[in-house]
């Protein structure tokens, strides 16, 4: 069998979700309501980060008009996952599906005031629902596990550089690795 060619993030969630037939409900019209908002995220996300993000944090001149205008936009994106949330738990329904998976890193962010420190201009607090739901997925244990790996910032105990191994999440975080390390010059 030749190698499958896999890009692109929602298509590796897809991909991934029916090889080990898990996170995408085989329902047909919850299925479909998933992938619906799989697909939302791939054409909201752009006017978060590209738009927003860009003129907001990164631009090296400030414009009034690019900030305010996809700051609405982003706003209205919070409103919709919003109302979404309003009635369930996840995106699409009672279970953690890939739409919550595709869209937490994004919102979940902005929420948390990870990314571009822009939580109080969009005042994302007042978005109740998306921040019950970015605190939920936040506390989930793979969740946790995954926001380490790769991770070069922060304490050292959430950071591991590499992952080869489930073990490697309690014996190669950065603070063991220092520690070996200490331990090693002082012999």
């Amino acid at each position: 069998c030749p190698p499958i060619r896999v890009f692109e993030s929602g298509a590796i969630l897809l991909y991934l979700a029916e090889k080990f037939g898990a996170f995408i409900p085989t329902e047909i019209g919850k299925r479909t309501e998933c992938l619906s908002w799989l697909f939302w995220q791939m054409g909201s996300a752009p006017m978060l980060g590209g738009g927003f993000g860009h003129f907001y944090a990164y631009a090296p001149e400030k414009y009034e008009y690019p900030i305010n205008r996809y700051a609405m936009e982003v706003k209205r994106q919070l409103d919709v996952l919003d109302r979404q949330l309003a009635v369930q738990p996840y995106i699409t329904g009672e279970d953690y599906t890939i739409a919550d998976m595709a869209i937490w890193p994004w919102y979940g962010a902005l929420v948390n005031n990870t990314v571009y420190e822009a939580a109080e201009f969009l005042q994302t607090h007042t978005y109740k629902n998306v921040v019950r739901w970015t605190e939920m997925i936040g506390q989930r244990p793979a969740v946790k596990r995954g926001r380490m790996v790769n991770r070069a910032w922060g304490e050292p105990s959430e950071q591991l550089r590499e992952r080869h191994d489930a073990s490697d999440f309690d014996t190669r975080t950065q603070d063991k690795l220092d520690a070996a390390n200490s331990a090693q010059q002082d012999t």
